[in-house]
């Protein structure tokens, strides 16, 4: 019940947009309505998961996307991992090339939300429509969002937020183009730091979003 309530409000995203468009500048900005109604209806569950599993898997085949095997998976990842660096070069994301089947894509905090908010900042949607339009490219892959806090404040509530930032980034990639079946966004809070959190460094680093882009082999 859960995977078919996130699933289906992705679904209406999709459909009513998460940006609105001005009639006399032809400008696009985030419909902050349209997102919060939405988001706002997920963050409170345990985990923002939009399939995952065989659920995503038996929704990929059964939307056509066909699985990589063999050479051509290392072949395909390059040309997805070269895209994304030029793309986003000087923006701030670091892109990593984990393995031959696995880049990740990481969002600073500061980079793209204010202090204590979920919304993406404004001037940094435009990067993430960037990363849309290349995953939508290379559409053989799948996507998982996962968000994370520093250890600052109660576990519970760096958990929601956690949530309602991945749910954020995932949001604005579906909105770009990436079939929502491809995507697994999930909070983790303060359980998984990459850097120590008795540093305001080190709690700054641990604060972001994380984007792992994988090789879809069924």
């Amino acid at each position: 019940m859960f995977r078919k309530l996130l699933a289906g409000a992705l679904a209406a995203l999709t459909l009513m947009g998460c940006t609105t468009t001005d009639t006399v500048t032809g400008e696009r900005t985030p419909n902050r309505t349209a997102n919060g109604a939405i988001i706002g209806a997920l963050a409170g569950a345990a985990l923002g998961t939009l399939a995952g599993g065989n659920d995503r898997r038996n929704a990929l085949i059964g939307a056509g996307v066909g699985a990589l095997s063999g050479a051509a998976i290392g072949n395909y990842m390059d040309r997805t991992y070269q895209n994304l660096r030029q793309r986003l070069e000087g923006t701030g994301v670091g892109v990593t090339r984990v393995n031959d089947q696995q880049i990740l894509l990481n969002f600073p905090d500061d980079l793209t939300f204010d202090f204590d908010k979920s919304d993406v900042k404004n001037q940094f949607v435009p990067t993430l429509g960037d990363v849309a339009g290349i995953l939508s490219q290379y559409s053989q892959t799948t996507v998982d969002v996962y968000g994370h806090a520093d250890s600052t404040g109660r576990a519970d509530y760096n958990q929601a937020l956690s949530e309602r930032r991945a749910l954020a980034v995932a949001s604005i990639l579906v909105n770009g183009g990436v079939m929502r079946q491809r995507i697994v966004a999930q909070g983790f809070g303060s359980t998984r730091p990459i850097a120590s959190n008795d540093t305001a460094d080190g709690r700054a680093r641990n604060r972001r979003v994380e984007v792992y882009i994988s090789a879809f082999t069924g």
